[in-house]
C-alpha cells in the first residue's frame, strides 16, 4: 500500500532540476530520471521540547545502535571462539556459554531493528541502553569471577585484568550522548561493579586473600588494577563532557541571528534550504543560504539577492512570504520565509496521481493571481513548475496555491546592474517546463512564457504526465520548441474541452498565439466548466480525510 502523505510538510527544494546553461549544450548531456521522487519532506514538529535535546534524542538513537552492532559483532565473533573452550562438564562452563550466547542475542534484537529508524521514545532508549551495557557488564563479571579463581586455584598466581572494563566505559563514553553528571553516575558503577567483585572475592576466598599477601607482585597487580580502572572512569566522564561541549559549539554554530536551524529539507543551486524557528518567538519558518563553497562568487550572491528583494517586494497572498535577510559574521547571507504546512503540486501528483479538473481550475486561478503582481510589476518567474508551487494551509484555509522560488526572476525592464547576471545565449528553467523561446533563447522571455510553464503545470497535474518525456535535457529543449503537443484528453478522461482548449492554448509555440496576459488566463478559467466545484469547503474535506487515511492502522492478512 502506497504509504498516505503527512498533512503538513515542508517541501522546498524542487522536484525537477533547474537549469542554467549555454544554448550550446551538447546532445550527449547526461540524462536525467524525470520520474525519480523528490526528496522527502520534513515535518516540523512544535513544542516546548528544548532543540538541543531533541538533537540530542536523535543522536542517542543513532550511537545506541551502533554501539549494540559494534557490541554484538565483537560477542559474535568470540562466541565462535568460545564454543570451542567452553567446558560443558562443569555447571559453570554451561551457564557461562549460555549467558554469552544471552547476550549475544540481546544485542542483536537491539540493534538490528533500530537500523529502520523508527521514532522511538526516550524512555524506550534508556532501557534499551541499560541491556546493551548492563548484560555485557554482568557477562565479565561472571568471567572475572570464573577466570581469577582458577588463576589462584589451579595455577597460583593473581589475575585481575582492567582491560575489558575499560574497553566497556570508553564505549559508553564515546557513544552514549550523556550529561556529565549522570555519565558519572553510569561510569563509576561500572568501574565499582569489578572492584566490588575483587574485595567479594578477597574476603570469601581465603585461598586468594593468602595469595595476594603472600605476593609482592600480586599485591602489585591489585593496586595496578584499581588504579587503572578508576582512572579509566575518570577519563571516560571529563571525556563525556568534552564531547557534549562540542556537540554544543556544533548546535550553536548552526544558529542564524534569532533563527535555529531544525533540519536540512533540500539544496539548490545556489544554496541550502533548512527548517528553521525563530527562538523568540517561536515560529516556525524556512531559511535559505548560500552555500559557503559558493559564497565568494559575486554572480551567486547577486542574484541571490535578487531574489530576496524580488520576492520582498510581492505582497500577495499566493506569493511566499519574506521575514528576514541578512548574512553572518562568516559572510553567509540567508533569507528566512514562511513555512507552509501542506505539499507541493508535485507530491499531490506523485502520491495521488492526477487531480482533478475542478481542483485544477482552483489552484491554477490562484497562481494567475500571485503572477498578476509580479507582472505587473515587471518580473516574469522563468521558473514555474510543480514543485515551486505549493497547496498550503493557511490561516485555517486548504490548497492555498503559494508561489515559491524566485532565483531565476528577471526584470522585464533591465534595471542597471554591476555585474552581468545572465548572458545573450543561455537557457534558464525547468526543462520539463519550458517555453519555446527560454529553450532557443532566440527571443527573449516575457510573462506569455510564464503562461506557457504554467499551462505545462496544467497538463501535469491533469495528466500525471509531463508534456513531453525525455530523459535527456536537450532533447527535452528541442521538443518544446519544435514538436507537436498531444491534447491531455489522450492521456486522461473526463477533461472539460473548454478547459483542454485553454491548457492548448498556454501551450501554443508562439508567444502571440498564447493568452497575452495572466488575467486573460484567469478569466478563461473561472469561465470553465466545474470551476465553481473546488473551493476552501472541499478543499478542507479532502485534507481531513487524507489525515484519516493516514492515522487509519494497516493490518497484513
Amino acid at each position: 500500500m502506497k504509504e498516505q502523505p503527512r498533512s503538513a510538510r515542508a517541501a522546498y527544494s524542487p522536484s525537477e532540476p533547474t537549469l542554467e546553461m549555454d544554448s550550446a549544450t551538447p546532445a550527449d548531456a547526461p540524462s536525467i530520471d524525470w520520474s525519480a521522487e523528490p526528496r522527502c519532506a520534513v515535518e516540523l514538529v512544535e513544542g516546548s521540547v528544548c532543540p538541543l535535546s531533541q538533537e540530542l534524542l536523535q543522536l542517542l538513537h543513532r550511537r545506541l545502535r551502533l554501539a549494540a552492532l559494534m557490541l554484538f559483532a565483537g560477542f559474535a565473533v568470540f562466541l565462535i571462539k568460545h564454543l570451542f573452550q567452553v567446558d560443558f562438564s562443569t555447571w559453570a562452563g554451561v551457564s557461562l556459554f549460555v549467558l554469552h550466547v544471552l547476550v549475544t542475542v540481546v544485542l542483536g534484537a537491539i540493534g538490528l531493528p533500530m537500523c529502520r529508524g523508527k521514532k522511538v521514545s526516550l524512555l524506550w532508549l534508556r532501557r534499551a541502553e541499560l541491556l546493551v551495557f548492563g548484560l555485557p557488564l554482568v557477562l565479565f563479571l561472571l568471567m572475572q569471577y570464573m577466570r581469577a579463581s582458577a588463576c589462584c586455584r589451579e595455577m597460583g598466581y593473581f589475575d585481575f585484568r582492567a582491560d575489558v572494563w575499560i574497553a566497556l566505559m570508553f564505549v559508553y563514553a564515546l557513544f552514549i550522548p550523556n550529561t556529565m553528571r549522570r555519565a558519572a553516575v553510569v561510569i563509576s558503577l561500572m568501574a565499582a561493579a569489578p572492584i566490588l567483585l575483587l574485595v567479594f572475592m578477597l574476603a570469601f576466598q581465603p585461598d586468594m586473600a593468602q595469595l595476594v599477601l603472600a605476593q609482592s607482585s600480586a599485591q602489585a597487580d591489585l593496586v595496578s588494577f584499581v588504579l587503572l580502572t578508576v582512572l579509566a572512569a575518570v577519563a571516560s566522564v571529563f571525556g563525556v563532557d568534552t564531547i557534549r561541549s562540542l556537540q554544543r559549539e556544533a548546535f550553536e554554530a548552526r544558529q542564524f541571528g534569532q533563527y535555529r536551524l531544525k533540519q536540512k529539507i533540500g539544496a539548490g543551486g545556489m544554496g541550502e534550504v533548512y527548517l528553521a524557528e525563530h527562538q523568540l518567538m517561536k515560529r516556525p519558518c524556512v531559511l535559505k543560504m548560500i552555500r559557503t563553497d559558493r559564497a565568494g562568487d559575486e554572480k551567486i550572491l547577486a542574484r541571490f539577492q535578487r531574489e530576496v528583494r524580488a520576492t520582498a517586494r510581492l505582497s500577495h497572498w499566493n506569493t511566499v512570504e519574506i521575514f528576514d535577510y541578512g548574512h553572518t559574521a562568516d559572510g553567509t547571507f540567508y533569507y528566512v520565509m514562511e513555512y507552509l504546512p501542506g505539499m507541493s503540486l508535485a507530491e499531490l501528483v506523485r502520491d495521488f496521481g492526477a487531480l482533478p479538473p475542478e481542483r485544477v481550475i482552483y489552484l491554477l486561478r490562484q497562481v494567475c493571481d500571485a503572477l498578476h503582481e509580479a507582472h505587473s510589476m515587471g518580473l516574469i518567474h522563468r521558473d514555474i513548475k510543480p514543485g515551486n508551487i505549493f497547496a498550503a494551509q493557511r490561516g485555517g484555509v486548504y490548497d492555498v496555491a503559494k508561489l515559491l522560488d524566485f532565483g531565476l526572476v528577471k526584470p522585464l525592464v533591465e534595471e542597471d546592474q554591476p555585474i552581468q547576471l545572465t548572458v545573450e545565449g543561455t537557457i534558464t528553467g525547468s526543462p520539463l517546463f519550458m517555453s519555446p523561446e527560454q529553450a532557443t533563447g532566440e527571443t527573449r522571455a516575457d510573462v506569455r512564457s510564464d503562461i506557457y510553464a504554467l499551462g505545462a503545470v496544467a497538463y501535469y497535474l491533469l495528466t500525471a504526465r509531463p508534456v513531453f518525456e525525455e530523459k535527456q535535457p536537450i532533447k527535452l529543449i528541442l521538443a518544446h520548441a519544435r514538436q507537436e503537443v498531444v491534447p491531455p484528453s489522450h492521456h486522461q478522461d473526463g477533461i472539460p474541452e473548454e478547459l483542454e482548449r485553454i491548457v492548448l492554448c498556454c501551450l501554443a509555440k508562439s508567444p502571440d498565439d498564447r493568452y497575452q496576459n495572466v488575467e486573460e488566463l484567469a478569466d478563461d478559467l473561472a469561465a470553465c466548466e466545474g470551476a465553481d466545484r473546488w473551493g476552501p469547503k472541499e478543499a478542507a474535506q479532502w485534507w481531513k480525510q487524507q489525515r484519516q487515511i493516514s492515522a487509519t492502522p494497516v493490518t497484513a492478512g
